[in-house]
């Protein structure tokens, strides 16, 4: 039975941030496979004032202005099924990686919520909000961006959207390590050349060179990788070599 199109919402006052976005490669392709399907609307008009105001001042007093409660309802309310996650952008969420990422391609209705300003009213917390993701301990102007970003990571992962589908199992982070060095043509370049190993047609050293070379950068540059999931019996007899080879030197 096939896969229903993944529904992609997002609940914004900037629509047209999204239109470049969603024409191009990997999310143009996954809508034209009919894999992904998306709906940007600007919360604007979801207003009922002539003014179309969207925000408010802080009860309490206080810099900045915050989010009304009742265009992001009326929203929600519109575009909502029963198995929709409604996920807002914000600096207090879960922060986004790669197993985030995999957990929200297999849902089948995702509501991004696009904040600005100070915030939105806690009571679309209460109410509405069924996960908070943050991209990191930084900040933005809007959250139009971190969505763009978690869309893009989330697309690619769903099946059928890559051509090959070895592309996501090799990329970084997917098996907890960084990938590994790539080359092409030509075999010498400023005379940098290509490491035998991938000129011999050895597919299983190759794979082998790969393994330790993604190994390698990970304990250079991510350690804390390593920590988090764990070294395999091949990585922990590579430990084992003089440190020349453990760098791969």
């Amino acid at each position: 039975m096939a896969r229903r199109p993944l529904q992609i919402d997002v609940i914004t006052i900037f629509p047209d941030i999204f239109t470049g976005f969603l024409g191009e490669s990997v999310i143009r392709l996954a809508q034209e496979k009919n894999l992904v399907s998306f709906r940007v609307v600007n919360l604007r008009d979801y207003t009922s004032d002539r003014h179309r105001t969207v925000d408010d001042r802080p009860y309490g007093g206080g810099a900045g202005m915050v989010f009304k409660p009742e265009p992001i309802f009326k929203a929600v309310e519109e575009l909502r099924s029963p198995e929709a996650e409604v996920i807002l952008l914000s600096p207090r969420g879960r922060k986004f990686g790669q197993e985030t990422a995999v957990e929200l391609s297999r849902k089948s209705h995702l509501i991004f919520i696009s904040g600005h300003y100070e915030g939105v009213d806690e009571r679309v917390r209460q109410a509405l909000v069924t996960d908070e993701i943050s991209l990191g301990d930084f900040v933005l102007t809007c959250g139009s961006l971190p969505a763009m970003v978690i869309i893009d990571c989330v697309v690619r992962l769903v099946p059928g959207v890559l051509g090959h589908p070895d592309s996501v199992e090799e990329e970084s982070f997917s098996s907890g390590r960084l990938e590994y060095p790539h080359y092409t043509r030509p075999p010498e370049f400023r005379g940098m050349k290509v490491p035998e190993v991938l000129l011999s047609g050895d597919h299983q050293e190759v794979a082998r060179w790969r393994r330790k070379q993604a190994f390698i950068r990970t304990r250079l540059h991510r350690p804390d990788l390593l920590e988090r999931h764990g070294l395999t019996e091949e990585e922990t007899s590579w430990l084992k070599e003089p440190q020349k080879e453990q760098d791969g030197k």
